[in-house]
C-alpha cells in the first residue's frame, strides 16, 4: 500500500487520523470565514443625476479632399493616431442636457506627427454654447499625436531584391466630426477622420 507524504515528510494518513477531531471543526469554520468575506455592503444610489462626460470621435471623408499622389515604387505608411484622447463634455453645459451637438474639425498634422492647428468649420458663426464645444475639441485635439506620414521610395537591384532608396515625412490633415450627446443619462461624444494632403 502506498502512502502520500506531505512536504514535511509525514505520513498524511497518520496525521489525518491523529488530527481528526480538530480538523472536523476547522473546515466548517474556514468555510464560514471565506463566505463572510464575499458579503457585500448594500449599494446606495445617488438621487442626483450623473454629470460625468465621455466623448469619442470618427473620421469623415470630404468631397473636396486632396490626396498625395504616389509615384511608381512609392508607398506611404503612418498617419495613425497614437495619442488621441476624447474631448470632455463642456462642464458648464452638463446640467443643461442639450440635444446632440456636432463639431466638424480639420486637424493639421506636421511631419513629426504633432497636431499644429485645429480648423473648426463655421466657428465664426457659432453661438456661445457651440463655442464651448468647439473649445473642448480644439484643446483636446491639440494634444493628439500621430505616427508620422512617411513616403518611401523602393527599387529593385540587379538580383531582383527590393530595398528602400529614400524616405520622407510629410504633413497631412484629417477631418473629424466630434459628436456630443446624452446616452443613458450620461453625456457622450464621438468623432471620425480621413487623411488628405494639405491644401
Amino acid at each position: 500500500m502506498l502512502r502520500l507524504l506531505d512536504s514535511g515528510g509525514y505520513d498524511m494518513d497518520a496525521r489525518q487520523q491523529a488530527d481528526g477531531p480538530r480538523a472536523a471543526w476547522f473546515l466548517p469554520a474556514a468555510l464560514i470565514v471565506s463566505l463572510a468575506g464575499c458579503a457585500d455592503a448594500p449599494h446606495t444610489t445617488s438621487s442626483k443625476p450623473s454629470t460625468e462626460g465621455d466623448t469619442s470621435y470618427r473620421a469623415v471623408a470630404k468631397d473636396d479632399m486632396q490626396h498625395y499622389q504616389l509615384a511608381m515604387g512609392e508607398i506611404s505608411t503612418g498617419a495613425i493616431p497614437w495619442h488621441h484622447p476624447s474631448p470632455p463634455y463642456p462642464a458648464a453645459l452638463l446640467d443643461q442636457r442639450l440635444p446632440p451637438q456636432e463639431v466638424q474639425a480639420t486637424l493639421v498634422v506636421n511631419e513629426a506627427g504633432k497636431v499644429v492647428e485645429v480648423r473648426i468649420a463655421d466657428e465664426a458663426q457659432a453661438d456661445a454654447q457651440v463655442r464651448q464645444f468647439d473649445q473642448a475639441v480644439r484643446e483636446t485635439a491639440m494634444q493628439w499625436t500621430f505616427e508620422p506620414l512617411r513616403f518611401s521610395q523602393w527599387a529593385a537591384d540587379a538580383n531582383g531584391n527590393s530595398h528602400e532608396v529614400s524616405t520622407e515625412a510629410r504633413p497631412f490633415s484629417l477631418d473629424y466630426v466630434f459628436r456630443f450627446a446624452w446616452k443613458d443619462g450620461k453625456p457622450v461624444a464621438d468623432a471620425s477622420a480621413v487623411a488628405h494632403a494639405l491644401p
